[in-house]
């Protein structure tokens, strides 16, 4: 199984959406557990980038964008990996649960502390089954079987 130059593009966007719709539902149902907005979520994710602006009328949607930019990225260097290592598209599942691992360990160890050192990481039993969740049964998963779909046969 391999995945082909011709349907890469594809197999990309078709992860980004599914993959990146999935995490930021869960996010916006997390949010609202705890009690602030999906709206309120987004701004900070766009506070990343817009810093102090985060708080115009477009920051959540500027949220919104760079939230599936970075999930390009993720699926991006996953389908990058699975051209090299064959097992990743023949075993999704388990590809999933580590690639879920492995993206939540950039993100929380290396990501939000380096751009939010006083906020991150932040491990309390509730964020932190949340995030696993998250990055590995919303994230991980699909696009590992995603990838392995769309891989020629």
């Amino acid at each position: 199984m391999a995945i082909t130059t011709h349907n890469t593009g594809r197999t990309i966007a078709l992860a980004t959406a599914v993959a990146g719709t999935l995490d930021i539902l869960s996010a916006c149902c997390y949010a609202l557990l705890a009690g602030g907005s999906p709206i309120r979520m987004l701004r900070g994710v766009a506070g990343a980038i817009l810093g102090a602006g985060k708080d115009s009328a477009i920051a959540p949607l500027v949220g919104l964008a760079l939230h599936y930019a970075i999930m390009a990225v993720m699926v991006t260097v996953f389908v990058v990996a699975a051209r090299r290592l064959p097992v990743l598209v023949a075993r999704p599942i388990a590809s999933g649960i580590g690639y879920g691992l492995l993206t939540w360990a950039v993100m929380n160890l290396v990501v939000l502390p380096l751009r939010w050192p006083s906020l991150f990481p932040k491990f309390t039993a509730q964020a932190l089954s949340q995030q696993l969740f998250s990055h590995i049964v919303l994230v991980g998963v699909p696009i590992a079987l995603i990838v392995n779909r769309r891989a020629t046969r």
